[in-house]
């Protein structure tokens, strides 16, 4: 799989210009960019298909546990499904990755719904900033090009960019929000879609 873009909608404070984030960014970037499907294939062919039909294109969830495996093998002390109380008055969902840097953590979230997950993603990951409990927070979500063959209507780059200045003027001094837009390898019409739902576990 490849990285299309990096956008640090923030960047501020000692952790920005720090090795913990710089290391932090290397486990992202090399964790998506190890990902192959079909498995063993050395790239991330998706098939050419479209996901707007029921029962077509391709699933998410299984690249975003895959996406997980792969942080997990770095050994570097990452956790996933963390629960933090980050909303004063709800329980958010858990964030897909975290890892603690000093007495805060970072959070990495991989866009698996529409693109109101997306916007609930990014604001739980600012809230968590500005209260104190994260010191970053990363999004990763496909592009248009991609989305397009994924299940139908999943968050992508080019929905929720005109958003970004409200993200990137959040009122704090110290802390980083960023936003990675990844595609597919190439497109196939010999390889298998990707299971949808807790299938395809065999995505690496």
């Amino acid at each position: 799989m490849k990285i299309v873009r990096v956008i640090k909608l923030i960047e501020r404070g000692p952790f920005s210009s720090s090795k913990e984030w710089n290391d932090i960014l290397g486990d992202i970037t090399q964790s998506i960019t190890r990902m192959e499907w079909p498995p063993s294939s050395g790239s991330f062919t998706l098939k050419d298909e479209s996901g707007k039909k029921r029962g077509k294109g391709s699933g998410v969830k299984p690249i975003r546990d895959a996406f997980c495996r792969n942080l997990k093998a770095l050994g570097r002390g990452w956790d996933f499904e963390t629960r933090l109380e980050i909303a004063a008055r709800a329980e958010p969902g858990p964030i897909d990755a975290t890892i603690r840097v000093g007495d805060k953590l970072f959070a990495v979230e991989w866009e698996t719904g529409n693109i109101s997950s997306s916007h609930r993603a990014l604001n739980k990951m600012a809230v968590g900033i500005l209260r104190g409990m994260l010191v970053g927070g990363c999004l990763i979500l496909p592009t248009l090009d991609m989305s397009k063959y994924l299940t139908d209507r999943v968050g992508r780059l080019e929905e929720i960019e005109p958003y970004f200045p409200l993200w990137a003027g959040l009122p704090t001094p110290e802390g980083v929000l960023a936003v990675i837009a990844v595609e597919h390898d190439a497109l196939s019409q010999n390889v298998p879609r990707i299971p949808k739902g807790t299938n395809g576990r065999a995505v690496v």
